[in-house]
């Protein structure tokens, strides 16, 4: 088992940035979360589709297969998304469970190998860098989109504006008992 800080530190935040998506997602109706906001824009549904191909593709067989998997429609991930949000959600997390399980069964030795994404060298560290980071960048996506396209209240995933100030002071607070 792995005892690197670098994968640990990979998972908190990948796990904290799908929390977040997810929150999002709950808050949008299932036309908003087909809606574009406009011409030539990614809907959520799209955006979620799209990083979990990517993610199923890189992550599976991740030390021994091309991450860009055979059987994988890449541009199809971008055509507007008919099914329903459940099996729309059972592939998010299909392909976040073989992400994470995935970092969570490299050993030491296996950060020292070279895997290939369309059949590009890559260390595994670097490989691990540039799915978090293409991860990271959709779920920003998601997150601006989603609040573009919701009508209604929207419920914020972080500190609202204007209220940075009591949030500090309650951090500050929560650490000195601690």
């Amino acid at each position: 088992m792995l005892q690197y800080p670098f994968v640990s530190a990979i998972l908190t935040r990948g796990s904290a940035e799908k929390s977040q998506a997810e929150r999002a997602i709950a808050q949008l109706s299932d036309a908003e979360l087909h809606k574009r906001p406009a011409p030539g824009f990614n809907s959520v549904a799209t955006i979620v589709r799209h990083v979990s191909g990517n993610l199923i593709s890189r992550w599976t067989d991740f030390l021994t297969t091309d991450g860009d998997k055979p059987d994988r429609n890449r541009e199809s991930e971008f055509a507007d998304w008919t099914g329903s949000r459940d099996e729309l959600m059972q592939r998010w997390e299909r392909g976040f469970k073989l992400y994470f399980d995935t970092l969570e069964s490299l050993t030491d030795e296996d950060l020292t190998q070279t895997v290939y994404i369309r059949a590009e060298p890559h260390s595994v560290p670097l490989a691990i860098v540039r799915s978090a980071t293409h991860t990271a960048y959709h779920v920003g996506q998601i997150l601006y989109v989603a609040r573009l396209v919701h009508s209604g209240e929207w419920n914020y995933l972080t500190v609202a504006p204007g209220a940075s100030d009591a949030f500090n002071k309650q951090m500050e607070a929560a650490h000195k008992k601690g």
